[in-house]
């Protein structure tokens, strides 16, 4: 069990100077603008921020009108949860139950489920 963890240890400390070894070498690269290249005005901090800032904003508002505007133009629910759709029944009769064959005698089958206990 020691010896794992002192290999462990050795190997978690030449990471770590390896990693140190690495970001003090490459240090910082101090290069000028290439020649043929232009040297771009400073951008302003407020047209900056608008166009970082607004430009996503105003998509998110796009996107919101065209998902919620038509359903709330029709009259319909956009809260949470929806309204309660009308249950259906495929295949069933179309005027509801009262369609169903009810029991001609005892012995009849139609019109339930026949449970016993």
């Amino acid at each position: 069990m020691t010896a794992m963890l002192v290999t462990l240890a050795r190997r978690t400390t030449a990471v770590l100077v390896a990693s140190a070894t690495l970001v003090v070498l490459a240090g910082p690269a101090h290069a000028d603008v290439p020649e043929g290249w232009s040297n771009p005005e400073p951008v302003s901090p407020l047209y900056a921020l608008l166009l970082l800032g607004g430009v996503p904003i105003l998509l998110f508002a796009l996107v919101w009108a065209a998902v919620y505007v038509p359903p709330l133009v029709r009259g319909e629910r956009v809260s949470a949860g929806g309204g309660a759709g009308e249950d259906q029944w495929f295949g069933g009769p179309r005027k509801g139950t009262s369609e169903l064959a009810g029991p001609d005698n005892d012995e009849s089958k139609a019109g339930g489920a026949s449970a016993r206990w």
